[in-house]
């Protein structure tokens, strides 16, 4: 089958569906991934051919992190995002699927990607790392946790996805007008098949999903031949495990203030820094700090101690796959849902905020990801991780789907 893939949003959007296509090319399929072009990096490496879409995600994000991290904050900045490159988008999207039997859509150019499947009659399967598919199980990941009543949630699912729907709605019209002579559409898309790269481990599937609505597992691919460079390989032997310390596409924070806090709480401990997309810090590190460049977390996080983190979806569940313990600094959307999660399992204090970073709360997180009985219950929950096939379940019921 030919297929297309599409998203658009950070480096942990775009490498877990990298791996999807990369999974569906090893079993036969002609796939072609669209996302943003600084975030294909993984796309190159896995020998999955691609393509970049207009936009630049990382100076929009910074942006969308400075402006807030309630609900509205995130829908508003997501959509100005999107709205921006709408019209473009569904021109390349639309010239990239002619001839395609299936369409893969995730990220925020997924109304884009339904559009044009609506528009040349092919199946569309959404494929996303954050579940958002109403259920009475769980609320909105977009919301904070705890503030809904177990008996709103389904009804919280619903809200945010019309919100999002209504940030979204005039561009998308507009771009299906102008681009692909559709009617504007008055409400958005609720019957395609979803597919979730997300550990059933870490959140229960609900029993009140559609049957074509499925938690897969997370998507990771087969270990590799990747070889560390000799600084780093002589930092690890060096002695104890170290703790990782890294918020990957993260931008438009105060990084100094925030590793001032971090360098004062690390005293004793050896420290892996990935500055990601802030960027490496322009200042003095002390020697307990090691500054990496991007290294495959498959490989990095079992040969660490702690993970201290955003609490994005694919490092929450690196993290936790790994066998590691977490101290999670949430920043926006759905990452203050995954530092619930990981609370709520016991491999994680609560998420510490970063709108101003407590050094005692920091600690405290610490202290608690150190103990033993921490320790243990991420080990237990590493093993039960690890014996899930994400990759391979999503790639059957891609097959089954387009074969239907």
């Amino acid at each position: 089958m030919k297929l297309l893939a599409l998203t658009y949003g950070t480096e942990g959007d775009t490498r877990p569906l990298a791996v999807l296509c990369r999974a569906l090319i090893d079993a036969g399929h002609d796939v072609t991934l669209l996302a943003d072009g600084a975030t294909l990096g993984s796309a190159r490496a896995l020998g999955v051919p691609h393509a970049a879409l207009s936009g630049n995600m990382q100076d929009e994000l910074s942006a969308l992190v400075s402006s807030g991290k309630g609900v509205n904050a995130t829908a508003a900045g997501l959509a100005r995002i999107a709205n921006a490159q709408a019209h473009s988008w569904m021109q390349q999207i639309a010239q990239a699927a002619t001839g395609c039997d299936g369409l893969i859509v995730s990220g925020l150019a997924a109304f884009v990607g339904l559009s044009v499947g609506e528009h040349l009659g092919i199946q569309v399967i959404g494929a996303g790392l954050i579940p958002i598919s109403p259920t009475h199980a769980f609320a909105s990941p977009f919301l904070p946790p705890r503030w809904i009543p177990a008996v709103l949630n389904r009804t919280s699912h619903q809200a945010v996805n019309s919100l999002l729907w209504h940030a979204f709605r005039k561009a998308t019209n507009q771009a299906r007008r102008s681009v692909l002579r559709l009617p504007p559409r008055q409400k958005p898309w609720t019957e395609h098949p979803m597919l979730y790269g997300v550990s059933p481990t870490l959140v229960p599937a609900p029993r009140d999903w559609p049957a074509h609505t499925r938690l897969c597992g997370q998507w990771v691919a087969p270990p590799d031949a990747w070889a560390p460079p000799a600084a780093l390989e002589a930092f690890l032997d060096a002695g104890e495990p170290p703790v990782y310390l890294g918020f990957g596409s993260m931008v438009g924070f105060d990084q100094k203030a925030m590793l001032d806090v971090f360098i004062d709480a690390a005293k004793g401990l050896r420290v892996l820094l990935y500055p990601g997309w802030s960027g490496t810090p322009d200042m003095v590190m002390p020697d307990n700090f090691f500054i990496i460049e991007e290294t495959p977390h498959q490989w990095l996080f079992p040969r660490t101690s702690l993970v201290i983190h955003h609490g994005g979806s694919g490092t929450t569940h690196s993290a936790c796959r790994a066998g590691v313990p977490s101290v999670v600094l949430p920043f926006a959307g759905d990452q203050f849902f995954w530092a619930h999660q990981l609370n709520r399992l016991g491999v994680a204090d609560r998420g510490v905020s970063t709108r101003k970073l407590d050094r005692e709360k920091l600690e405290q997180a610490i202290r608690f990801a150190q103990r033993a009985e921490t320790r243990q219950r991420v080990s237990t929950l590493g093993k039960q991780m690890a014996q899930e096939t994400g990759t391979a379940t999503a790639v059957a019921e891609i097959e089954t789907i387009l074969s239907i």
